[in-house]
């Protein structure tokens, strides 16, 4: 039972101390259960953190979820989500109750605005790290690039992305395979 707090507390430390969403926590997931406590390899990290993108629903959850189920099955999955879930569920429970009556507060106001960008830091640093560990180098950075810049620009739902690079990666390694097999 004690490894099963132990999960629970390492994701709930993580969804306790961390600002911005599930995209700034994936860097300190990936130290925490990677390099800290070695739960996982780097490349199971990668694989389970894919999954976790393309699968609906919070990034950190996911990710949660099979790191948990990964480490001690589907009671594992149960201690880990409810560890990354509890703290924002208290504190927006705390901030339902505490702010509703600062809402129309400049202060308080001010606070929000005055974090926004360091929300976009944090989500902007880690992409650096995982672009490293995803293998995105000089020579291959124009497929991010021309995903994100058709997400913005013209709009296009990021769910069609993911299925045309599936479509792109099953078409590459068929290729792949007829030019070996020659």
């Amino acid at each position: 039972m004690k490894k099963y707090w132990e999960l629970f507390f390492v994701f709930f430390k993580l969804g306790a101390f961390t600002f911005g969403g599930g995209y700034t926590m994936v860097p300190l997931i990936r130290n925490e259960v990677v390099e800290k406590r070695r739960w996982i390899e780097e490349e199971e990290f990668m694989d389970t953190l894919s999954i976790a993108l393309s699968a609906p629903g919070p990034i950190a959850l996911n990710t949660a979820l099979f790191v948990g189920n990964r480490r001690l099955g589907f009671k594992g999955s149960l201690f880990s989500a409810a560890g990354v879930i509890l703290p924002s569920f208290l504190i927006m429970l705390l901030i339902a109750i505490v702010l509703t009556q600062f809402k129309d507060n400049a202060v308080v106001e001010s606070i929000f605005k005055g974090i926004r960008p360091a929300v976009v830091a944090l989500i902007a640093a880690p992409l650096f790290s995982l672009g490293k560990s995803a293998g995105v180098k000089l020579k291959n950075i124009w497929i991010p690039a021309v995903a994100t810049f058709t997400v913005w620009w013209f709009g296009v739902s990021p769910i069609y992305i993911v299925l045309a690079a599936i479509l792109l990666g099953v078409f590459h390694l068929s290729w792949l395979k007829r030019i070996f097999r020659k």
